[in-house]
């Protein structure tokens, strides 16, 4: 396990290693609110897109669910008759700058979500890590798009928005401590002024908070598809009985191993950081009949990943609607 993973681990406790980290964790929090402050108070200005802005984050570090629910909206919106664009950092990219990601774009450059994004949302994806650049540079390149998602940035308070939402996903707020003694990026109680709150999963409001709304979003995938060939799929039970073993790079990988073993399968699992860059390495395993993943890291093991290799999509499903909800919050209709 390395540095960074030794430190994400002991985020759910109090321990040594995050009582040591402590002094630095106050003066982040110190730096990140006094940031806040000087926003609200107007000595740092924000920018107003022309078109609304709807801002998808958490106040943890790491996954928690983002990314899926980004693609709902994006579908959603759609649905409604609007055109949107989505913009995002590209962590884990290499590129800089502003740039379009398409289809056939290398991960490496603009990282595994947004490229996950273009192949599925049909619509336009811009990286950079200016937000307000990336939205910018979309607008001009698509003029079309008449509302702007951004995958992450809740605490990137330069960008105006119109809708906030907050993910939460099963992991909470940890040992409830800043980075780096703990996993918060901001106070849990900014919680209260997002206009909802996601629970993805098992997820459970933080003690001590009130959000205005609250859904609840699962994520649903039944059907594997073959990252070789994408026309070739196959259900769970197809690969009972087969010597499996699963892979995860994402915020939570125990997420993923749990939904496969909700589906009835047995395999060996093998946990990664988030947006680890695989190697051909890291897919081989001389007793594997198949290997499973998340789509999120098959985007980047396309070019050498095994013929028996196997991604999982999943949906985002909301209860209540947060697509219609989100609708009419931009349509100025109060949200039923």
């Amino acid at each position: 396990m390395g540095i960074r993973e030794t430190i994400a681990a002991g985020w759910q406790k109090r321990g040594a290693i995050a009582i040591l980290l402590l002094p630095l964790a106050l003066a982040f929090a110190l730096a990140s609110a006094l940031r806040r402050t000087l926003y609200r108070a107007g000595l740092l200005e924000s920018v107003r897109l022309p078109v609304p802005v709807i801002v998808v984050g958490n106040i943890t570090a790491g996954g928690s669910g983002k990314t899926p629910l980004v693609l709902y909206l994006a579908q959603a919106l759609a649905r409604d008759g609007r055109h949107p664009g989505i913009i995002s950092r590209g962590y884990g990219g290499s590129g800089r700058g502003v740039q379009e990601v398409g289809a056939a774009s290398d991960p490496a450059v603009v990282g595994d979500e947004p490229l996950l994004l273009a192949r599925r949302a049909a619509c336009p994806v811009f990286v950079g890590r200016d937000r307000v650049a990336a939205a910018r540079a979309l607008l001009a390149a698509h003029p079309q798009c008449d509302v702007i998602v951004s995958d992450d940035g809740l605490q990137h308070c330069r960008l105006a928005r119109d809708v906030e939402i907050a993910v939460i996903d099963e992991r909470g707020i940890g040992n409830g401590w800043p980075l780096p003694a703990g996993p918060l990026r901001e106070c849990p109680r900014h919680l209260d002024a997002v206009d909802a709150v996601v629970l993805n999963g098992a997820a459970q409001i933080p003690a001590g908070v009130a959000p205005r709304q609250v859904f609840r979003m699962s994520l649903v995938g039944e059907i594997f598809h073959n990252l070789r060939d994408p026309q070739r799929s196959r259900g769970a039970v197809e690969l009972h009985g087969k010597r499996l073993h699963a892979l995860a790079g994402i915020g939570s990988p125990a997420r993923f191993f749990r939904q496969l073993e909700d589906m009835g399968l047995r395999f060996a699992p093998h946990s990664f950081p988030d947006h680890h860059a695989f190697r051909p390495a890291d897919l081989e395993f001389k007793d594997a009949d198949a290997l499973l993943m998340t789509e999120k890291d098959a985007v980047k093991c396309q070019a050498f990943a095994p013929e028996e290799t196997w991604v999982l999509p999943v949906e985002a499903r909301l209860d209540p609607d947060l697509g219609r909800w989100t609708a009419e919050k931009l349509n100025g209709r109060p949200p039923a």
